[in-house]
């Protein structure tokens, strides 16, 4: 059994975030592969789902970000579930928008949801890294990822959460190499291989200007 996270902040004020990317992806598993309902469990909301052959929990803390460890080590003493068979989608600021990676472990980049996991669990998890670009300034990164996804953004959210939706499969079976290189193709094949922030954008509609 897989336990697959999506972190983000819970209320609809922050529903929208570039911080609850991690919420939408599972959502969106959710909701391709037809899990059940959503209900309260391990301080969160907890779904179970069928990904191939590979049954799996899909957890989203209702605890804040950055006291999301403490759902995640809840669910995962319940169902004794090993640590590298936990499966977190986060937001990562070192990617450029639309990107996705995935690694074993690692460092945690300042980001608290998985300072917090680290912090409950242990370090070697699995980390879907889903990139929302750098506002290009530290001081302006706690704004950047509590701010909603900008109108323009949208399109390239919802199309990355349905292609690690559509191959969350692979994920679950442990094929993260061949989980990565189809939601690659897929983004690819939407045009989505180099994505601005909305800061870059402006700045090159400003270079643009007469």
């Amino acid at each position: 059994m897989r336990l697959i996270v999506g972190l983000g902040n819970p209320g609809q004020r922050y529903a929208r975030n570039r911080h609850n990317i991690g919420f939408m992806g599972v959502d969106e598993i959710a909701r391709v592969h037809r899990a059940s309902p959503f209900r309260r469990r391990f301080q969160g909301e907890a779904a179970e789902v069928v990904l191939g052959s590979e049954r799996a929990i899909l957890l989203k803390p209702q605890t804040f970000m950055n006291e999301s460890g403490r759902a995640v080590a809840e669910a995962q003493r319940f169902y004794k579930i090993a640590l590298a068979d936990v499966i977190v989608l986060h937001d990562e600021l070192d990617l450029p928008p639309a990107k996705l990676r995935v690694k074993l472990g690692g460092g945690n980049a300042g980001h608290n949801g998985l300072r917090s996991i680290t912090a409950q669990c242990g370090n070697d998890y699995r980390r879907v890294r889903l990139g929302i670009g750098h506002p290009g300034d530290k001081a302006l990164v706690h704004a950047y990822v509590l701010n909603d996804f900008a109108k323009a953004e949208e399109p390239w959210v919802e199309d990355l959460c349905r292609a690690v939706a559509d191959h969350a499969a692979l994920l679950a079976a442990g094929d993260d190499p061949g989980f990565q290189n189809k939601v690659h193709l897929a983004m690819a094949g939407r045009g989505w291989d180099e994505v601005k922030t909305p800061s870059e954008a402006g700045k090159a509609k400003g270079r643009a200007a007469p």
